[in-house]
């Protein structure tokens, strides 16, 4: 009934809270499925909880401002998704309150609404040996700073590769790599 993607995206927001694997995640399924307005806002809103636990409150907050402005246009993608969106935006609300007063972060919960969607959330956090609703392990860097200490080695190249196509196009011998 849901969308693998979207599956995945609440097993890592609630199970180990790694929000840039929900970001990665959902992205990718955005872009397939039309770039539709509602897997932003939830792209959004982990890249949001990503930024607050790194202390980058600045981000976290714009993020966060952005998730809550367009939640209002995907209310009803956001409802079939077995989210409550009042909820929702009551959570984002808050955040945001927690963020301007500068609380410290703490993990939270999304909204699911529908009891299905919920079971079969915590039942693939049960079958990965996660435990849905643990709170974030902030000692964990690779979880931390997960977008600084994963390898680009592949995206690197694939960038390199496409800068050289495009230079051989233009006739132009290509610049030298980046050191």
């Amino acid at each position: 009934m849901y969308p693998k993607a979207y599956i995945e995206y609440l097993v890592h927001f609630h199970g180990d809270r790694d929000y840039f694997e929900c970001h990665e995640i959902l992205e990718e399924h955005w872009k397939q499925d039309g770039r539709k307005t509602g897997w932003l806002v939830l792209i959004q809103i982990a890249v949001a909880f990503y930024h607050y636990r790194r202390g980058n409150v600045s981000g976290a907050l714009r993020l966060i401002r952005r998730a809550r402005a367009l939640l209002d246009e995907a209310q009803e993608m956001i409802r079939r998704l077995g989210l409550d969106d009042r909820a929702l935006a009551r959570l984002l609300d808050e955040t945001a309150e927690r963020i301007v007063h500068g609380e410290p972060y703490e993990s939270v919960e999304l909204p699911i609404r529908d009891r299905s969607l919920y079971e079969q959330c915590r039942a693939a956090c049960a079958r990965r040996r996660l435990v849905w609703g643990q709170a974030s392990d902030l000692a964990n860097l690779d979880l931390v700073d997960k977008h600084r200490r994963r390898d680009r080695s592949g995206v690197i190249a694939a960038r390199e590769q496409k800068r050289r196509a495009k230079a051989e196009g233009s006739g132009l011998s290509p610049p030298p790599p980046p050191a």
